[in-house]
């Protein structure tokens, strides 16, 4: 069996596709900005921007590691290589079980808005809308399966029109309260610290959430084209600017058009409300609902496709076992490790839905998901500012860039994400933080590669 995936399968554009798939604008929009709104008020659109700026930190670091070292492994290598194996494996190990919980927070929605084209009424039923999402999750994996290139050429399609449709909305919507007025006037408060009492770290969580996603394209390095030099570094972030944009742009939309009470309870698909009370009528609802569902199946895709990179980097290193190392010997693509996804991932979406409410799925999965992306993201700055330690000497940009703003992005995740633990009920930490112990169970300390130090001195 062959080790190596399909070299020079993206290009750069369908790189930065995938970054701004992961982050999945229209999904986060539709299920996560109303729970932002409910936490941190009217101030949403500065937790957008303040929490932004760490996100913008690990995107330097993911770039300027993956300039140094590509790997399909991404975070697990880079922190392997400088940490060692245990810290190594843990990074990988965080990844693949927020990937794991996503899968469940992704085929949630999936399922409402496959109902909500057909019959409103039956979104709440939790058995049938986990059920349609089951179907959608089987649908994607057999994709993936397929190979890299059917499901690139699949993924620009869908978040081309995804984006399309958002930009029409959210014009609509700035047309609309221009020409009626707002229903609510806008303040520059709006980008202020008047948080409500203990609600930032909070906030920041729901935040961590919406923008993670886009370091995809590092785990798909190994299948990219270096044209430009670094393009799957570059194309990571480059995507995080697009999704700051579409979600500060809706939340904005969403404060001007609705009462701050109002726009909380738009968790089921705040797009939906925005066009439907920008005037766009039966048609602009069909098309949020249609966003949501290319988002939905996009984001799916893209995670799906993380979780195999990573699991199959790990078993090439033996840091998990070999079997999953290896790729199919026409697609090259790691076969084995989407079906170990697609057997859990259906077991505990078949779980969820034994759940009382989508609404408890989603804010209990939110929070699992991020603890877990503060852990693998905190690591992938602290590493980059080492391995960039001597720009310092030579007081060069990369000191900044790749130094000094990854390192304090880095830590104001780890911290973050420590805090955060200390407010989650029994399931989220059970999910969050027992879905990473459990991880010990399987940790083999053998098989590692060569330390960074070393592939540094060869160049």
């Amino acid at each position: 069996m062959k080790t190596e995936l399909k070299a020079n399968s993206l290009s750069f554009f369908e790189t930065i596709i995938m970054g701004v798939a992961g982050s999945a604008p229209a999904f986060s929009i539709a299920v996560a900005i109303a729970g932002l709104l409910a936490v941190a008020g009217t101030v949403s659109p500065n937790a957008l921007l303040i929490f932004a700026l760490p996100m913008l930190g690990i995107s330097l670091a993911y770039k300027g590691l993956n300039k140094k070292m590509a790997n399909a492994g991404a975070a697990y290598e880079w922190t392997k290589s400088v940490l060692g194996g245990f810290f190594g494996y843990f990074s990988g190990w965080a990844l693949l079980i927020a990937s794991m919980v996503f899968m469940i927070t992704g085929s949630v929605p999936l399922g409402t808005a496959t109902i909500d084209l057909f019959d409103p009424t039956l979104a709440n039923n939790v058995l049938l809308t986990t059920g349609i999402g089951a179907g959608w999750f089987v649908i994607i994996g057999v994709v993936l399966i397929t190979g890299i290139e059917l499901t690139s050429k699949i993924q620009v399609v869908m978040s081309s029109i995804e984006l399309a449709i958002l930009l029409i909305i959210s014009i609509a919507s700035f047309v609309h309260t221009g020409r009626v007025g707002a229903v609510t006037p806008f303040s520059w408060s709006w980008f202020g610290f008047n948080y409500p009492v203990g609600t930032f770290a909070s906030s920041s969580l729901v935040v961590v959430f919406l923008y993670w996603g886009w370091d995809v394209t590092c785990n798909l390095s190994e299948e990219t084209k270096d044209l430009p030099p670094n393009a799957a570094g570059q194309g990571g972030f480059l995507s995080v600017f697009v999704t700051i944009a579409s979600f500060v742009a809706f939340t904005i939309a969403t404060l001007l058009m609705f009462s701050l009470v109002t726009a909380k309870g738009f968790s089921d698909n705040l797009i939906y409300h925005v066009a439907i009370a920008a005037g766009l009528g039966p048609v602009g609802g069909y098309a949020a609902s249609l966003a949501l569902i290319l988002s939905s199946i996009a984001t799916l895709e893209t995670t799906m496709l993380q979780f195999s990179r990573t699991l199959f980097a790990m078993g090439r290193d033996r840091a998990l076992p070999a079997y999953f190392g290896q790729v199919h010997q026409k697609t090259l693509t790691p076969v084995r490790t989407m079906y170990l996804l697609l057997g859990v991932g259906l077991l505990m979406i078949f779980i969820s839905s034994f759940m009382p409410s989508i609404a408890t799925i989603l804010s209990d999965s939110v929070n699992a998901i991020a603890v877990q992306v503060c852990y693998y993201y905190g690591l992938a700055g602290l590493i980059c500012a080492w391995v960039y330690r001597d720009s310092f000497k030579a007081m060069s940009w990369d000191a900044v860039q790749y130094a000094a703003f990854p390192a304090l992005s880095g830590i104001a995740l780890i911290i973050l994400g420590l805090y955060a633990i200390s407010t989650f009920n029994l399931t989220t930490k059970i999910v969050g933080v027992g879905g990473l112990l459990i991880g010990i169970v399987f940790y083999r300390p053998s098989g590692y590669s060569k330390r960074i130090s070393d592939i540094l001195a060869e160049e």
